[in-house]
C-alpha cells in the first residue's frame, strides 16, 4: 500500500474531500478511498493531485518500502 499526506494537504487548505474532488475530476468517494488507503491512485490522478497541491509526487505519496525491496538495480 502507499501511504499518503492527502489528508493533511487538504486540512492545511481547508478543502473539504468533495472540493478536493471537483478540483481533481474524480468523486468525493474516489478521495476517500484515496485517503483512507483503500484505493491507490492511477497515474493521472496522481499527477492532477501534484497539480492541484502545487508539490512533487514525492511530497504526496510514499511507497511501500516492501514493494521498493523488489526492485533490481543490476
Amino acid at each position: 500500500m502507499i501511504a499518503n499526506r492527502l489528508p493533511v494537504l487538504r486540512a492545511e487548505r481547508r478543502w473539504s474531500q468533495a472540493e478536493l474532488a471537483d478540483r481533481i475530476n474524480v468523486s468525493r468517494q474516489t478521495v476517500g478511498s484515496l485517503e483512507s488507503g483503500r484505493y491507490e491512485p492511477t497515474l493521472r490522478v496522481a499527477m492532477r493531485l501534484s497539480a492541484v497541491f502545487d508539490v512533487p509526487l514525492e511530497d504526496i505519496f510514499t511507497p511501500d518500502p516492501e514493494d521498493i525491496a523488489l526492485i533490481r538495480i543490476e
